[in-house]
């Protein structure tokens, strides 16, 4: 009886009905699939709230992982009574779809599908738009930022992103794991309870109890969030450019926050301020104690009030555009 149980749907529930509250409604667009071939399309799908924006547009990217609600969701109540909040499911992730026997979406390619969506979206084409995002989520809002400039992307914050990360860091974080693990993605990606327990020990301050996450828990997490889309998430993994020559981190002309957790042991938090220095030294640095690679998760309240301080100075004194000074 206890094996049929499963904790996915009632998060899902919980995390959407967090979502309506905000205002919040989901939406599916269909674009050109960037850097495809002809004729090739994908399905971006996003919550955003319905109509043109009161407020200044905010975009949330989410991280490779659990869904872009569950990770986002003690974010967008507080966030949405200053900003039209736009969270999208990015390229291969949730209800987002992109052709998988095309070349693999990199970066480049989920930040050329943002803009996409955002130029779908009523009222938010052209507009300038404030950008977060969590770890892979980073990734893509630097290269958004990056790509887009300034008159179009405002202030960027990127949380618990080792915008830097090369060979030498995925073999200390094989070795941080401890015996028994030869990879990377045999963590990120478990295919056994055990290995989700590493993950989540990695992930987490304070992981769950092993009494609270018996193995049926967990092979349920397993077979709902990763084998089923265990082809889609190896294909993901394939076109990430971070660490490569394809992904040159050069400052941004936007003003950048960077948050992590102190406990982080994906991306260690002396990687922030390796990020800091790339930035030319001048983004802000915010570590949020007692918290590892989802501080959003772990201590919200301290996330959204240092994410809000952030915004709201940045809306003051930025620039104005089409009646928002995001």
């Amino acid at each position: 009886m206890g094996a049929s149980l499963s904790l996915v749907p009632v998060l899902d529930y919980l995390a959407h009905r967090e979502f309506l509250a905000a205002g919040l409604q989901p939406g599916t667009v269909t674009i050109p699939y960037p850097h495809g071939g002809a004729g090739s399309t994908c399905d971006v799908h996003y919550w955003a709230p319905p109509g043109e924006p009161r407020l200044p547009p905010l975009l949330l990217i989410h991280g490779f992982g659990p869904r872009a609600t569950w990770q986002w969701r003690c974010q967008v109540g507080p966030l949405s009574r200053h900003f039209h909040v736009i969270v999208p499911d990015l390229l291969g992730f949730g209800g987002s779809h992109c052709p998988l026997d095309g070349p693999p979406p990199s970066e480049a390619t989920q930040a050329a599908a943002l803009t996409a969506l955002l130029d779908s979206l009523p009222g938010v084409a052209g507009r300038r738009v404030a950008v977060a995002g969590t770890s892979y989520g980073g990734f893509v809002a630097y290269w958004l930022a990056r790509a887009a400039g300034p008159a179009r992307v405002g202030p960027v914050v990127i949380a618990s992103s080792n915008l830097l990360k090369t060979r030498a860091d995925d073999r200390a974080f094989v070795k941080r794991a401890g015996d028994g693990w030869s990879s990377v993605h045999e963590v990120l990606l478990p295919a056994h309870p055990a290995a989700m327990r590493k993950l989540l020990d990695m992930a987490s301050y304070r992981p769950p109890p092993r009494l609270m996450t018996p193995d049926f828990m967990l092979r349920d997490f397993i077979q709902k969030l990763f084998t089923v889309n265990r082809e889609k998430l190896i294909h993901l993994l394939k076109g990430i450019t971070v660490g490569t020559d394809k992904f040159q981190v050069t400052p941004l002309a936007q003003e950048v926050l960077i948050i992590w957790g102190d406990h982080d042991q994906l991306f260690p938090v002396e990687k922030a301020y390796a990020v800091q220095s790339s930035l030319n030294g001048t983004a802000r640095v915010e570590i949020i104690k007692k918290t590892g690679h989802a501080p959003q998760l772990e201590d919200p309240a301290r996330f959204n009030t240092i994410m809000l301080d952030f915004l709201l100075a940045a809306q003051k004194a930025g620039p104005s555009a089409k009646g928002s000074s995001l």
